[in-house]
């Protein structure tokens, strides 16, 4: 199974998730944006959902009683769901601007292409470059720093809409914090 860490990697071996460095700096550029971009970045900064997915957002999915948001997880054959726990703070933020909409209209009404764009132009201000500077990215990053704070794989699968468990096992091969400390004790040994 060590191959399927590959996955986080691409062809010439270059991360395709952001490291949380990296995710920092595009939340500080999202607070620069307009209300809208910066609320869509945050929603797949703190979800890990697909652009599309988030796109489809509502304010019907908007589940406040249990802090969580609602997604038709896409590329199944079949409708299924998911709930993924937020902040509460930013939840209200989500419901704020969804009172300015009806129940089942959209919360950003962009297509695909811009809701990417608009990701894309914040890794740009961000001064993020290479395979990880795209939304996937960011999705990415959510699996692998959700595994690197000891969430439970079936959670943060199941958090990305994840069929099959080996989908979510891809994020265990991440070179983290925790592992660099092993090797650097292992090192030390010699």
């Amino acid at each position: 199974m060590i191959t399927d860490g590959a996955q986080l990697l691409d062809i010439n071996g270059q991360r395709k998730y952001l490291h949380a460095r990296e995710a920092k700096r595009l939340l500080a550029a999202a607070a620069r944006a307009d209300r809208e971009t910066r609320l869509f970045c945050h929603l797949l900064y703190y979800t890990g959902c697909r652009v599309s997915e988030g796109l489809a957002l509502t304010p019907r999915l908007l589940d406040t009683e249990l802090a969580r948001v609602v997604f038709r997880t896409l590329k199944r054959r079949k409708l299924v769901h998911r709930a993924v726990p937020l902040p509460a703070p930013f939840l209200r933020e989500l419901a704020e601007l969804a009172k300015h909409r009806a129940l089942d209209e959209r919360l950003f009404p962009w297509s695909r292409s811009t809701g990417w764009r608009r990701i894309k132009a914040l890794m740009d201000a961000a001064g993020i470059d290479g395979p990880q500077a795209t939304p996937k990215g960011l999705r990415h990053h959510f699996g692998v720093h959700a595994i690197g704070c000891k969430m439970a794989e079936s959670s943060v699968g199941r958090w990305l809409g994840h069929a099959e468990p080996k989908s979510t096992y891809i994020y265990t091969a991440a070179l983290g914090d925790e592992e660099r400390a092993l090797v650097r004790r292992m090192w030390k040994e010699r």
